[in-house]
């Protein structure tokens, strides 16, 4: 569930209640400025910690340890055993350094980040006669030189940057 403020907050704890016991995680995500068309502005973000404090007010939650190394969720499980929640705060606490997360467009292009202004051209190694190996290195080669941090840089400014719809890459 994406959160804004304004718009869907008040959802908040229903929606939690609603899949409490189910089996179903709910991901509450911060509401992002990914591509431009979203409208996108700070004061309509709810950050994680206030989804976690408005959450555990009625259903008591504590942290659960990550499954993996760069898991984008930080996952809190019900005191009484029922189930998990997650949050996912690209906003205000960003994970950039422990990302390992990149897409690949259905045109060939490859970005190293949800927030990028342009990606990698692999369309032409894949077309051409390049091998899976030439094809590894190159990804390996563009992942080693990565130096996104969007997110943990985002001001204003940034905010207003161009950015390559989230819809797009399968964001």
């Amino acid at each position: 569930m994406v959160v804004k403020r304004g718009v869907n907050d008040h959802t908040i704890v229903p929606m939690a209640r609603r899949f409490n016991g189910t089996g179903h995680i709910v991901r509450f995500i911060e509401f992002m400025d990914v591509g431009s068309s979203n409208g996108w502005r700070m004061d309509d973000v709810v950050p994680s910690a206030e989804v976690v404090r408005r959450i555990a007010a009625e259903l008591p939650v504590e942290p659960v340890d990550a499954n993996y190394f760069g898991e984008v969720a930080e996952r809190w499980r019900y005191r009484d055993g029922s189930g998990e929640i997650g949050v996912i705060s690209s906003v205000t606490q960003a994970f950039c350094r422990t990302c390992t997360r990149a897409r690949l467009s259905t045109d060939g292009m490859l970005y190293t980040c949800l927030f990028a202004a342009s990606g990698y051209d692999l369309r032409a190694l894949l077309r051409g006669s390049a091998s899976d190996r030439d094809i590894e290195d190159a990804i390996a080669g563009i992942w080693r030189a990565r130096s996104d941090r969007y997110s943990e840089i985002r001001t204003a400014e940034t905010a207003k940057s161009r950015k390559i719809e989230m819809s797009y890459i399968g964001g």
